[in-house]
């Protein structure tokens, strides 16, 4: 593996760079002599005649059809031949002074040779006659490639030459591997001459081979799709489409084959701009002894300023027209602008951190809620890594536009606040003492400038006092104050200081506070003995009852006449209650429907909560409870399954009902 980190995105990627790089070197190596710029005019003068990818003349235009119209009829009709079991036979025939090229097995006329079709100095018969040779060579070439003999041998051929491009691609591989050994013998030695130029020969020595390694299947695809008609008119058809004009610009028109070559031209430029940056900046930025983030400026500005420059030479000279994109140029500038205006404004947000140096790498700083050193300034962003060693990316406008803390910044000596809060019956003198002895005992602060303790105020309740201490370290401040704390501590129990908790008065105002404790005071030890409420054990003093008792003794003694507990309930009783919940003036039962489904004879829980409660002076929770003893014992049950007794819209049925049914 190379150091450097193209080679390794190239060893990553290389399934994918072969693909791409291969498939824009085959169609550059195909077609490179019909990538010449003819206007969209010219070429639709003349239309070609092609059998099977080959190309065998071309004809021009006859009469209301056009050239490339004509060539579309007599293509499809050759195809037809080409395809055919009858032997060839193609004729030259005469016929109201027009000139006929015709197939005598299908009986078809094939070509009709007009005066725009013959050179100068040839008549149509003439003319005729050669184009019949050519047609009847063809044809006759075709039926052969499509007999089974010939696809067998072909499919031969293709399987030995893919085993030996396996094969070779393989010793290349091997081959770069040995190299690549070889050149870490050479060059590898820190001693060696040609040392600092190990990456550069490493880098070019995997180029080559790639090269090697597309060209070879390049070739290779070329002569399997050479040898199949049917893949070779597909390869035809394919790169006839990458040379059709599909774009005008100005007086010219290109195809995308023309607009493959610009790109990779561009490429290539942008890769010797790099190159050349580099070089300028390893013999000449390198040597001026300025700042590594000043040269990084001055390599990256003129990187894009000979970028751009090239660019507009390659494309002159390509034939373009510069100024016919002027106004394309303006569209996409605007939208581009408002697509990419954070960008731009962190680019020049980093030129200006770069130039003014409000950062630096190194510096602690502090920007908004993040806290860190900076690792990184890039031409976009800032790296910061926080004290937790988590790397933060922040955008390079942000130092310019919000409010920085830079520590580090001129003089890196910074002052530490420890605020301290002291017990009111405390000396002054004492804690300063022993405040100042804390600070002077710890090795990161700093004898000069001194460590001060300023008394800050009277708080509510403690003496406010802060400790002031310096550190050349601001990185450690959090660490240093966490030492001077416990330092602080410790020295504060050796002289005695306390430091006091929260003090606070709680002042009660109620206009009927007093009136309750001096009825509670007036109760006699014997209502409280006698209470059943909120005793605490103790039977000679009064115990507090719950104010209203009376009247809620009263209502429970009236409900328990009426209902009582599930174990005094006799059957009788119960009874009584099922036949009258199942009497006329009980629960409605009626036919139910719901979603869609329908449930005959049957109540709803709630309305048979409301009937007891109404009729056996209960509550609610005691009627849920008398309703799951009539579920226990059998007299209602659910429709569908054995749910419990509900207050809800849940369906009930009585099981002489269900018996009924």
């Amino acid at each position: 593996m190379l150091p450097s980190p193209l080679p390794k995105l190239l060893h990553r990627n290389r399934r994918w760079l072969w693909l791409l790089l291969g498939a824009l070197t085959l169609l550059l190596s195909l077609t490179f002599p019909g990538i010449a710029q003819v206007p969209l005019a010219t070429q639709t003068v003349k239309a070609p005649v092609v059998v099977d990818g080959v190309e065998l003349f071309q004809i021009g235009r006859s009469g209301n059809l056009t050239a490339v119209e004509r060539a579309e009829i007599i293509n499809e009709a050759l195809r037809q031949e080409v395809r055919s079991a009858e032997p060839t036979d193609i004729r030259v025939e005469r016929d109201d002074k027009l000139t006929i090229i015709r197939s005598e097995a299908s009986n078809r006329n094939l070509i009709t040779v007009t005066d725009g079709d013959v050179t100068t100095g040839i008549n149509p018969l003439s003319q005729a006659t050669l184009w019949r040779s050519d047609i009847e060579a063809a044809l006759r070439r075709g039926q052969l490639e499509r007999s089974p003999a010939y696809f067998r041998q072909a499919a031969i051929f293709s399987a030995v030459v893919l085993v030996v491009a396996i094969a070779f691609h393989l010793g290349l591989r091997f081959l770069g591997k040995w190299l690549s050994h070889r050149l870490s013998d050479w060059l590898g030695d820190p001693d060696a001459l040609f040392h600092p130029r190990e990456r550069s020969a490493r880098l070019f020595l995997q180029l080559a081979l790639l090269g090697i390694q597309i060209g070879l299947w390049s070739a290779v695809a070329f002569y399997v799709t050479d040898l199949f008609p049917e893949m070779r008119g597909l390869r035809y058809s394919l790169l006839n489409f990458l040379n059709t004009p599909i774009v005008g610009l100005g007086e010219g028109n290109y195809s995308a084959l023309q607009l493959l070559l610009l790109l990779a031209l561009t490429v290539g430029l942008w890769f010797a701009v790099s190159a050349v940056t580099r070089l300028f900046r390893f013999y000449i930025l390198s040597r001026t002894g300025a700042e590594l983030r000043i040269q990084d400026v001055i390599a990256i500005l003129t990187q894009y300023t000979l970028a751009f420059l090239g660019l507009i030479v390659l494309l002159q000279i390509w034939g373009l027209d510069v100024s016919s994109l002027a106004i394309i140029a303006s569209v996409l500038g605007v939208g581009i602008g408002f697509g990419i205006q954070n960008i731009t404004n962190n680019f020049i947000s980093g030129l200006i951190i770069t130039l003014e140096r409000p950062i630096q790498v190194g510096d602690f700083v502090k920007v908004a809620e993040l806290m860190g050193t900076v690792e990184r300034i890039g031409a976009r962003s800032t790296e910061i890594r926080t004290l937790d060693q988590v790397t933060i990316i922040v955008p390079n406008s942000r130092f310019l536009e919000t409010e920085v803390v830079n520590w580090s910044h001129g003089d890196p000596v910074s002052r530490i606040r420890i605020p301290v809060g002291i017990a009111y019956d405390s000396d002054t003198n004492r804690v300063q003492a022993a405040l100042l002895e804390a600070a002077r005992s710890h090795p990161d602060v700093l004898v000069r400038p001194a460590p001060e303790v300023w008394f800050q105020g009277l708080g509510d309740s403690a003496l406010n006092f802060e400790l002031m201490v310096w550190t050349g370290e601001p990185k450690k401040q959090f660490r240093v104050k966490s030492d001077l704390y416990y330092r602080i501590e410790t020295s504060l129990r050796r002289y005695g200081i306390t430091v006091p908790f929260p003090q606070r008065d709680l002042h009660l105002r109620s206009p009927h506070l007093e009136e309750f404790v001096a009825l509670w005071r007036q109760l006699p030890a014997a209502n409280a003995k006698n209470s059943p409420q909120l005793s605490n054990g103790d039977t000679d003093k009064p115990t507090l009852s719950l104010i209203g008792s009376a009247t809620n003794t009263a209502e429970a003694s009236e409900r328990s006449a009426t209902i009582a507990p599930a174990e005094l309930l006799t059957d009788e009783k119960i009874q009584a209650i099922a036949t009258a919940i199942q009497g006329s003036a009980g629960v409605e039962v009626s036919d139910r429907w719901y979603r869609q489904n329908l449930y005959p004879a049957c109540f709803i829980g709630s309305e048979a909560v409301a009937w007891l409660v109404q009729t056996q002076n209960c509550t609610r929770e005691e009627a849920i409870h008398l309703g799951q003893i009539l579920l226990d014992q059998g007299i209602i049950q659910h429709v569908s399954d054995d749910y419990p007794f509900r207050d809800g819209y849940v369906f009930y049925r009585f099981q002489s009902k269900q018996d009924e049914m």
